[in-house]
């Protein structure tokens, strides 16, 4: 019997370049992370501070802390208010501080629900 050889392909061929950043079918648009969060800040053009909390675990101690970020978020129509609750989205650089955009408001402060 003659022995066949075998040629074994590459798990995975050439690279090609991809069309817009995008990767995979092209079909899907990227996924980019969200956050909610209260600005804490509204005094700038199309600009405002988004603080956002989040709890994690001590990699020591194991006692649940709170951490807190603050982002930089453009404000196209200064829609959000200082106090209010806001969804953020990641989004490309526009400024040096600024990579977040803001989706929408969820709610707004306290004193602008009653009055």
């Amino acid at each position: 019997m003659a022995e066949e050889k075998q040629e074994i392909e590459p798990s995975h061929g050439p690279v090609e370049p991809s069309q817009g950043g995008q990767t995979g079918s092209g079909d899907s648009p990227r996924h980019h992370q969200e956050k909610v969060g209260i600005v804490t800040s509204a005094k700038m053009q199309k600009t405002i501070v988004v603080e956002v909390y989040r709890r994690v675990q001590h990699p020591v101690y194991k006692r649940i802390v709170t951490k807190r970020s603050k982002f930089m978020v453009h404000d196209e129509h200064k829609k959000a208010h200082e106090g209010d609750m806001v969804r953020i989205v990641e989004s490309r650089p526009l400024s040096k501080n600024k990579r977040w955009t803001l989706k929408f408001r969820c709610h707004a402060r306290p004193d602008e629900i009653h009055s």
